[in-house]
């Protein structure tokens, strides 16, 4: 899909998937289109990626029509600008906490290149652009995709006023980090944390935005979630599926041919 259709899909409720991508071998990315998914997640919060590594990145996957939308470091509005002119198809915030953080990254996502006060005005009220500007935006900006990685405590207390932010498409629960900050560190069948990611589900779904977690480790829990309303699906990461299979393959010839 285009970005303008994952957008419309992640608003309408329709089932969008993706995968985290990892590698950087050059016949990766032929071989990420053939796998299905609709867009590549890329990050570089944790994963150490040069701009030039990832304008390459970026574009490679552009180029066979699989937006790459990537994780900033933090959420800060000229981190988002460095991605997206690397080519980024979208951005995601991490750890994004506050309506204000997600109105900050919408700034820069969805109003390129406004700046400065113009900027500051538009964010208040879209009205303020003149029709012949707010058309070049629209045109330049529609295809960008906006996604909130919800990974805390506080950022579920605030979650109804950051899916009010227009401009956000999506958000995007981190595990991990959520369930630290739940007091339940990597359990993930607790019945805390199966709450809180169909509170934050429903939540962003009430809102008409997308919504979803980046799971791996069961993907008959990732199943059940995306039942309960989660139409991002995004599973795994190219390192973990390779890893997974080879380790099992290998068990199962060890098995087949010991003495």
């Amino acid at each position: 899909m285009t970005g303008r259709e994952i957008i419309r899909a992640l608003h309408d409720g329709r089932h969008v998937f993706a995968s985290a991508i990892v590698g950087m071998s050059p016949q990766w990315p032929e071989l990420a289109k053939k796998t299905g998914i609709d867009f590549v997640f890329v990050d570089t919060e944790h994963i150490p990626l040069d701009r030039q590594t990832l304008s390459w990145i970026c574009q490679t996957y552009q180029a066979l029509g699989l937006p790459p939308v990537v994780r900033i470091p933090c959420n800060d509005p000229f981190e988002a600008c460095k991605a997206l002119d690397a080519g980024a198809g979208g951005i995601i915030g991490p750890y994004l906490e506050t309506p204000e953080q997600a109105r900050a990254l919408v700034g820069a996502v969805k109003l390129r290149p406004l700046k400065g006060r113009r900027l500051e005005e538009a964010l208040r009220d879209r009205r303020t652009l003149e029709p012949e500007l707010a058309d070049y935006l629209e045109k330049r900006n529609g295809d960008k995709i906006l996604i909130a990685n919800i990974e805390s405590m506080p950022a579920m207390e605030n979650l109804p006023a950051i899916c009010s932010v227009p401009g956000v498409d999506a958000v995007l629960i981190g595990p991990h980090d959520l369930s630290c900050s739940l007091g339940i560190p990597e359990q993930y069948d607790h019945p805390r944390f199966d709450e809180a990611v169909r509170f934050v589900l429903r939540i962003a779904r009430e809102h008409g935005l997308g919504a979803g977690i980046h799971f791996w480790l069961d993907i008959e829990r990732e199943i059940a979630w995306a039942k309960a309303g989660g139409n991002l699906v995004m599973h795994a990461s190219d390192l973990a599926a390779f890893s997974r299979t080879l380790k099992a393959e290998i068990e199962h010839l060890r098995k087949a041919l010991a003495p």
